[in-house]
């Protein structure tokens, strides 16, 4: 069988040969997004290297793991959309050189399940070879079993109506797109593994050494999950309540809920909500140091939070609070999942108003993103020193804007700096005491 995907190229005028290349995988969830949502342009004309966005299937198109799938074909069942992106790799490899590019001098990087798929090809035995340098943007190491994954597809094809069907195979493929996507909303799939591409667990290929070993950079957000408490419950209109609030911890923690209450007690925040997303980013940051503690004992890692509190959201919560008062006024608690996106590239058409200072943080992250490409360093001249990480200082780059008085005669100024305050800023002293986050 072989794999299909498309691909967009974004080449400077009058490039210069054997560019670096960087092949941009986009998140959604393993369910939405395109490669056409990403406008690479200014990074493309500031560094002169090419993009690469590309399309790979998705939700119940991309991970149905089923055994009649599997009896079609032992390799891809679970992980289709995976293999999409390695397509996209090879094409890349045989076909960047006749934009300009090095084909010897490839970095796949992505966020969110773009940055997840970015480790799940780390892991991948049929990637290697394919890029020099990894890039994951507030994505984690995980893939779910082959059983989870069944159980998963099972419950799809009971919502799209084909679990009694003689054939189902031939049902599922008779089902138009609209049933495909509204059945996927009440049932949704994620890549699992197996086949002889995804045979081992990421997240235990990092810890083992047992992964394509090249210069990694990865980070987060300063507030991941102050997104995801507003899609859950402001967005449609219900709050958190205290009740939930405790029933969210005890149902995400179980044995340890009791602490994670303690230590987060509702008294201590304005609103349950508030209180559930100053949990959720104490454990994602445990988890995301975990995994930067991980791959460093590997391969040069390079790890960042952004930290730009003040920033306009990503262009699609930015329009949401141009119509609605309860985006507008939603305490998300600093940079939130996604917000560093528009920094390196525009997305959706639109451009986002951010002011002089946050400009250059722009043109300064570009320069970081640039050297790593080039060279699997984020140094070099014009940039604060970047150091690699290491366990024993947890040091990162603190990526932010400065805060010029437009009275002042002081020009605009990124403000990022090497920091020491991870784990200080995140409580991870207590989600380390957890034993496991």
């Amino acid at each position: 069988m072989t794999w299909a995907t498309s691909s967009n190229v974004y080449a400077p005028q009058g490039n210069r040969a054997h560019a670096p290349v960087v092949v941009w995988i986009h998140g959604g969830g393993f369910f939405g997004g395109a490669g056409q949502d990403t406008n690479p342009r200014k990074f493309v004309q500031q560094t002169g290297a090419i993009v690469v966005t590309v399309n790979y299937r998705l939700g119940p198109l991309g991970y149905l793991n089923l055994p009649e799938l599997r009896a079609e074909n032992a390799n891809g069942a679970g992980n289709y959309g995976l293999l999409d992106q390695q397509s996209a790799l090879r094409w890349v490899r045989s076909n960047i050189g006749h934009f300009g590019g090095d084909a010897k001098n490839v970095t796949i990087a992505g966020q969110s399940a773009g940055g997840s798929s970015v480790c799940d090809q780390l892991a991948s035995p049929t990637a290697k070879g394919l890029f020099a340098r990894a890039v994951i943007m507030s994505g984690s190491c995980a893939l779910q079993t082959a059983a989870a994954g069944e159980t998963q597809s099972q419950a799809f094809v009971k919502e799209i109506g084909c679990a009694t069907a003689p054939d189902v195979l031939a049902c599922l493929r008779a089902k138009p797109a609209s049933a495909i996507v509204a059945a996927q909303v009440k049932a949704p799939i994620r890549p699992s593994l197996g086949g002889t591409a995804f045979p081992v667990d990421p997240g235990t290929a990092v810890q083992t050494g047992n992964f394509t070993k090249v210069p990694v950079m990865l980070g987060q957000t300063n507030s991941e999950r102050g997104l995801f408490t507003f899609q859950t419950y402001d967005y449609l209109g219900t709050p958190m309540t205290a009740d939930q609030y405790t029933q969210a911890v005890k149902s995400t923690y179980g044995t340890n809920a009791d602490k994670v209450l303690a230590e987060y007690p509702l008294t201590a925040y304005p609103t349950p909500g508030q209180a559930w997303t100053a949990v959720q980013n104490g454990s994602t940051s445990y988890d995301r140091q975990q995994l930067m503690a991980r791959l460093s004992k590997w391969v040069p890692t390079y790890a960042y939070e952004f930290a730009e509190s003040d920033t306009p959201h990503f262009t699609s919560i930015y329009r949401l609070q141009q119509q609605s008062a309860t985006a507008r006024d939603f305490p998300f608690g600093g940079a939130i999942h996604v917000d560093d996106l528009g920094y390196i590239w525009d997305y959706l058409g639109q451009t986002l108003p951010y002011d002089d200072d946050q400009l250059e943080l722009s043109r300064q992250m570009i320069t970081f993103w640039d050297h790593f490409t080039t060279t699997g360093d984020p140094n070099g001249s014009g940039t604060p020193n970047w150091p690699k990480y290491s366990t024993k200082t947890g040091e990162l780059m603190s990526l932010k804007a400065c805060d010029t008085a437009p009275s002042s005669n002081k020009p605009p100024a990124a403000c990022s700096q090497s920091t020491r305050d991870f784990a200080q800023e995140h409580d991870l002293d207590f989600w380390q005491s957890l034993g496991s986050a």
